[in-house]
């Protein structure tokens, strides 16, 4: 186990949650619900990568590979850049942050990838012998 991953995981689940609660709550006086719904689809896809890095964690026990750091990164990079700038168009409204959604997607896009070359490169791994 990656322990320093598994902590930046669980603090990205804990800001991930209150970013939620924010949505729910304190969005609905300040913002139009296409952007509330824009501010949601950035904690969806916050949370959906906080435990994709939760897994890579725990995949280092089995799969030894600078791929799966990689992977990491680029998960943590799609999360910054995807949902923040999902984040930033939903709280300030502001245009810019539109061609920085794209570059996290394909973070986020790279780094399942590496993780499937790892698994891929991975001699063994749950296999039997007959």
């Amino acid at each position: 186990m990656r322990k320093g991953l598994l902590l930046l995981a669980a603090l990205s689940g804990f800001l991930a949650v209150a970013l939620g609660a924010f949505g729910a709550h304190g969005l609905k006086t300040v913002a139009p619900p296409a952007l509330i719904d824009v501010f949601n689809l950035g904690v969806q896809y916050h949370f959906y990568h906080t435990f994709a890095l939760i897994a890579l964690a725990f995949a280092g026990q089995w799969l030894s590979s600078r791929l799966l750091d990689w992977a990491a990164y680029f998960f943590i990079a799609g999360i910054i850049m995807f949902s923040g700038s999902l984040y930033g168009l939903a709280l300030f409204g502001s245009k810019w942050f539109g061609p920085i959604t794209p570059m996290g997607g394909g973070c986020f896009l790279l780094g399942w990838l590496l993780l499937a070359v790892a698994v891929w490169r991975q001699r063994g791994l749950g296999e039997t012998s007959a």
